[in-house]
């Protein structure tokens, strides 16, 4: 089903039978285990608002990211989270939308210091398993009335209403962008590393660890953005306060630096390769303890180690390593050895409670999305 408009959403899943599989541009695996009548929100596309001067942007679900950031970009704006592309990583064709974005509520490593993506959206339009139109927040951020269901769609993949329109906060594109590198920490020196970037007053916007650079060695890569006065300033003094782990490079080429930051975004490093991904989060204090515990992995670090990237032999349950520790690993990319394990991480008692009720209430009948979050 491909309806074209919100009130077809409405009625499709007013009218289903049976499960629905929620989908925007097909190019996240979340749902691949769902069974049941697929529903296409690629048909609901296009901006419907946006005002620079006022930083707001509203679209349709269906609305292709790159829609979206190429008006952004004409204007000199962004979407402050820096969403991932899972298409290297997953190996997907198609064209990722902005309803999937805020439905598995993609974040990327401006995570840390701008919020995920449920920290900008401000207003969303969806449909709940009644088939009823409801709506949340508002269009641009002087009339927004109420964050509660914004917040509760943002990640919610679907399972307690189909997204049909979406708006945002936006912010300018940074006038100039730069970083500092250290080769060869290992993990608990390059988490020690970044946590004392991240602890300085120097607004850092990227912290990473990658277990191969561009010369083989592990790099560990911290970031800033602003004008560009600012830049180099922070960058000098981020220069002497990571001195101690060992010679701090510099670069300030935008082009470079950019393409560094898209590839551990998308987690390129990982693209293409045999095993099974996971993404894992922890507190970065525990990064290293969590790697270590999954000896035969491939892991990068971002959000200055609280966001785990692990490379797994086929079939391997990450979640072991998490015994005792808070943290919840997600299986992201699952090779058929693998389609036994849940994807997502199995809920505290309390949660789960929450969950369903919230489920209950919103999907009745049980048909977005059925049993895809436990």
């Amino acid at each position: 089903m491909e309806p074209r408009s919100e009130v077809e959403v409405a009625e499709a899943v007013a009218s289903a039978k049976g499960p629905l599989v929620i989908q925007g541009g097909g190019t996240r695996s979340f749902s691949d285990g769902v069974a049941g009548d697929v529903l296409s929100v690629a048909g609901l596309s296009g901006l419907t608002l946006y005002e620079p001067g006022a930083l707001t942007l509203v679209a349709r679900a269906g609305t292709t990211m790159a829609e979206v950031e190429e008006t952004l970009a004409a204007e000199g704006q962004r979407l402050p989270f820096e969403p991932m592309d899972h298409r290297r990583l997953l190996g997907t064709e198609g064209e990722p939308t902005i309803g999937g974005v805020v439905a598995a509520n993609v974040s990327g490593p401006r995570r840390i210091q701008a919020g995920a993506c449920r920290d900008s959206l401000i207003g969303v339009r969806f449909v709940d398993g009644r088939g009823t139109i409801l709506r949340n927040g508002g269009r641009v951020m002087k009339n927004v009335t109420g964050y509660d269901l914004v917040k509760l769609m943002a990640g919610s993949h679907g399972t307690l209403g189909v997204l049909t329109e979406v708006a945002f906060k936006v912010l300018p594109v940074a006038e100039s962008v730069g970083m500092v590198s250290v080769e060869g920490l290992p993990a608990t020196q390059a988490v020690a590393a970044m946590s004392r970037a991240l602890g300085s007053p120097y607004e850092v916007t990227g912290a990473a660890h990658l277990p191969s650079g561009p010369d083989g060695e592990p790099l560990t890569m911290v970031r800033v953005e602003g004008f560009a006065a600012s830049v180099t300033h922070r960058l000098e003094r981020l220069t002497s306060v990571l001195a101690e782990f060992g010679p701090v490079e510099t670069d300030r080429d935008p082009e470079r630096v950019s393409a560094a930051w898209k590839d551990l975004r998308d987690v390129a490093t990982f693209a293409g390769r045999a095993g099974d991904v996971w993404r894992i989060s922890v507190k970065p204090t525990e990064g290293p303890a969590v790697a270590d515990a999954l000896p035969e992995a491939e892991v990068v670090f971002d959000w200055g180690g609280g966001l785990i990237w692990a490379l797994l032999p086929e079939g391997t349950d990450a979640r072991a390593a998490l015994n005792g520790r808070d943290g919840h690993a997600t299986l992201v990319r699952a090779s058929s050895h693998a389609k036994g394990l849940p994807v997502f991480h199995p809920e505290p008692p309390a949660v789960a409670a929450l969950s369903s009720g919230l489920r209950a209430k919103f999907d009745p009948r049980g048909v977005l999305n059925p049993g895809l979050m436990g």
